[in-house]
């Protein structure tokens, strides 16, 4: 019981309460209207405050280990999303759930979580910083470009319009450049404040997907969404998991990374952040389109932690076991 307290995520039932809340009281009319004018602005001060988090030097010194980041770019915009276009050719997937799955294959790489377990797994820790900064500040860009190229609706085009591209630069691009340029100025005052940017995070994410579910459950959403596609959905999550972390342990070894590096390829390479697939979804995509393509992303988000802590645990013991063993000698 222990164990599966840990495996769980907290933030992952608040989504889960958040969910059944839009389900059961859905925002209708002039609520819905008010609900998607605060979460617009959620996502405004998210984007704000990662762009006065992310320091210059760290920008900066991502050139340097230039072969590791290259791989991990390459996996998470290139091998990621080739598996999802796979993935969109199996006729046994709703289509609704293709959507969802090619774009969680487009989002880039988690931050917190990615650098949390290279250090339990004793990888380099410094790497995965800005291996997991960087994939999240391009992702900003190339998210959106990738779905413009590959995501359709029915054949007939982008599922991304003119408004889209208005909103990201609105509610993406331009908050996260006006709060780098302002970080001189507020840069200390958020980095004293992590606890409060990790509040505005998660209300942010909260508010979105309570929007963006109230307009899919309004449209008919769990009409469309039975219980043999969401255990196929958990299936297919598992199995594009499964094949990016073996694509990642084959191509470290390819290039010939050391052990604390290609834990740092595994994890940064491997993961998929829920908390820029949420915002960017409720900005790039129809209101009623959000919930079923955010389904996917909140599958695999759960799926990634409880594996991902296990491996890392394993990697570190191992680790710890090898110190151990060298102190003895």
């Amino acid at each position: 019981m222990n164990r599966l307290r840990q495996a769980l995520d907290p933030f992952l039932l608040l989504l889960l309460a958040t969910v059944a809340l839009a389900s059961l009281l859905p925002a209708r009319g002039d609520g819905a209207r008010i609900a998607s004018i605060v979460a617009d602005a959620g996502i405004v001060l998210l984007f704000f405050l990662h762009g006065a988090k992310l320091s210059r030097e760290a920008i900066l010194s991502g050139a340097k280990a230039w072969k590791l980041h290259l791989a991990t770019l390459a996996t998470t915009f290139i091998a990621f999303p080739l598996l999802g276009l796979l993935i969109g050719r199996f006729g046994f997937v709703p289509q609704d759930m293709r959507a969802g799955l090619l774009f969680l294959a487009l989002l880039p790489s988690t931050v917190q979580s990615a650098i949390a377990f290279t250090a339990i797994a004793r990888g380099n820790v410094a790497a995965a910083v800005v291996s997991a900064s960087f994939s999240n500040l391009l992702g900003i860009f190339l998210t959106p470009l990738l779905v413009a190229l590959l995501m359709q609706r029915d054949g007939s085009g982008s599922l991304i319009s003119l408004s889209s591209i208005e909103g990201i630069v609105l509610q993406l691009l331009l908050p996260f450049v006006i709060g780098h340029l302002l970080r001189p100025w507020i840069g200390g005052f958020v980095t004293r404040r992590k606890a409060m940017l990790g509040r505005v995070d998660r209300g942010s994410i909260l508010l979105v997907v309570y929007a963006a579910f109230s307009a899919a459950v309004v449209k008919g959403l769990w009409s469309r969404v039975s219980s043999t596609s969401l255990l196929i959905l958990v299936g297919l999550c598992i199995a594009m998991l499964v094949v990016v972390l073996l694509f990642t342990l084959a191509l470290g070894r390819m290039l010939g990374l050391t052990r604390e590096d290609a834990i740092v390829l595994q994890f940064c390479g491997s993961k998929k952040s829920l908390a820029s697939g949420v915002p960017m979804a409720g900005v790039l995509f129809p209101a009623a389109a959000v919930g079923p393509i955010l389904l996917p992303i909140m599958v695999f988000h759960q799926i990634q932690l409880m594996a991902c802590a296990m491996l890392a645990r394993r990697y570190g013991a191992q680790a710890n076991a090898k110190s151990d063993g060298e102190l003895d000698s």
